[in-house]
Order: C-alpha cells, then sequence, then structure tokens
C-alpha cells in the first residue's frame, strides 16, 4: 500500500530542509524523484549526498516563478510522466504589521501562495494523465495557529490550505488527491539555533506534548502516506505533524 514503484514525483524545495527529507522518503518508496532548487550546485552536492547512500535521483534546477515549464520538462524526461508533485518551496518574513509595507507582503504571499497556485496549474494536464494523482502542498501550523509579529506568512500559508480544499474539489473527478501537510516545529538546518535554544527548551516542553522538536526524517512518513496507493481516499485533508502542539491547550 505504500509502494511508489513505478511513479515520478517533483519536490519542488528538495535540495534541502524537509523537502529532502520527503523527497528522500519518496525514492526510498520506490518512486523516481527529482528535486527541485534555484542552486543546480546545492541539487548536484545533494544528489551525491544521496547516492552516497544508495539513493538516486534527478535534478531540475530553476526558479519556480520563473522557470516552471523549464522544471516540468526536466522533472519528466526520464519517465514521460509526472505522478506526484510536493510543492515545498517557501519562505518567511517575521517582520510585523508596523514594519511591513504592503508591497513586502504582497512579495510574500506572491512565493508562498500565488507561486504555488501557478506551479500546480501548470502541472496539471501532466498529474491528470496519471492513473493515481497527487498534489501535496507544503503548509505549516501556521495556517491555523497565529504568532504576532507574523502576519505575511500566516496569510500565505492559510490561503495555501484553503487552496488545497478548493483544488481538491474542483480536480477530484480527475481521480487526482489534493492534500497538504502541516510541519510543525523541526530540527532543520534553518533551525538548528533555534533546536540548540537553552531558553527555547522549556517552551518546547511545556508547547510540545512530546516535549521535543522534530527530527526532519520524521516528515517523509506522511509524504509517502499522502503519496501512495494507502491514501487513495484522502481529499482536501491538511495532515498536521507536529507532536501534538496545535492540539493542546
Amino acid at each position: 500500500m505504500f509502494d511508489l514503484t513505478g511513479k515520478t514525483a517533483l519536490v519542488t524545495g528538495g535540495g534541502r530542509g524537509l523537502g529532502l527529507e520527503m523527497a528522500r522518503a519518496l525514492a526510498r518508496a520506490g518512486a523516481w524523484t527529482v528535486i527541485n532548487g534555484r542552486s543546480r550546485q546545492n541539487l548536484e552536492e545533494t544528489r551525491e549526498s544521496l547516492a552516497a547512500d544508495g539513493i538516486s535521483v534527478g535534478i531540475a534546477p530553476g526558479d519556480i516563478t520563473q522557470d516552471i515549464e523549464t522544471i516540468l520538462a526536466r522533472a519528466t524526461e526520464k519517465t514521460g510522466q509526472l505522478d506526484i508533485l510536493i510543492h515545498a518551496v517557501g519562505e518567511r518574513d517575521r517582520r510585523g504589521t508596523e514594519a511591513m509595507a504592503p508591497q513586502d507582503f504582497a512579495a510574500l504571499l506572491n512565493t508562498d501562495l500565488t507561486a504555488a497556485y501557478s506551479v500546480a496549474r501548470s502541472a496539471l494536464p501532466l498529474l491528470q494523465r496519471s492513473s493515481a494523482g497527487r498534489l501535496i502542498f507544503v503548509t505549516s501550523i501556521a495556517a491555523f495557529a497565529a504568532r504576532a509579529g507574523d502576519p505575511a506568512y500566516t496569510a500565505a500559508k492559510g490561503g495555501l490550505e484553503a487552496l488545497t480544499r478548493s483544488l481538491a474539489v474542483e480536480l477530484g473527478a480527475d481521480n487526482l488527491t489534493v492534500n497538504a501537510i502541516a510541519p510543525g516545529w523541526f530540527a532543520t538546518e534553518t533551525n538548528a539555533h533555534l533546536a540548540a535554544d537553552p531558553d527555547l527548551k522549556a517552551f518546547v516542553e511545556v508547547r510540545i506534548p512530546l516535549k521535543r522538536w522534530g527530527r526532519p526524517e520524521e516528515i517523509g512518513p506522511a509524504a509517502v502516506f499522502l503519496a501512495s496507493p494507502a491514501a487513495s481516499f484522502v481529499n482536501g485533508t491538511t495532515l498536521t505533524v507536529d507532536g501534538g502542539m496545535t492540539v493542546q491547550m
């Protein structure tokens, strides 16, 4: 039920962080997996690192806001198909409302929300040709649990969750499921300094029932599940992977 052999997957933002861990998990489950990122050098280094672990992946460098058609062409050049698309690209601007000009707010929404719609729209013809297409957005627990001083990211991720529901309703008749993964606090390379901060340790132990940060590799199984035949009747859902953080009062 979790075998992805014969499937082709593209993971945008797959060169590092949680995107990389999702790509790693898909490849281990049998999918021919292509990772995307803006830096060819970074993708090449990531591919070599995965190869050292016995995992083979393809690369499709490019900026999703400008090069999506080229990226899709590279992702499908080996197999001629695309069955799974995980969109894991995102940026964050932690300035509060008084400090963030409207144009900066709009720019972040363009990167985190409008670009996701554009990527999905461009990939639709390929995903619709699959016998079991999977479109998976990576949102955040910020989509439904806000923190002060983070309006643009919160709005963008909330919009992405809503877009997931909308596309799930619109595209279900095409045998294409649309779901999302909402990660909580993960100790990725980007967050390493926060995970090591002793002042945050007490907060984590109180706010996260498992009393720890998530390990990056713990996001991979969620991606495999939503991409697999096991999730064939799961549509329009956001799978939260946060150690219970958002369900605790």
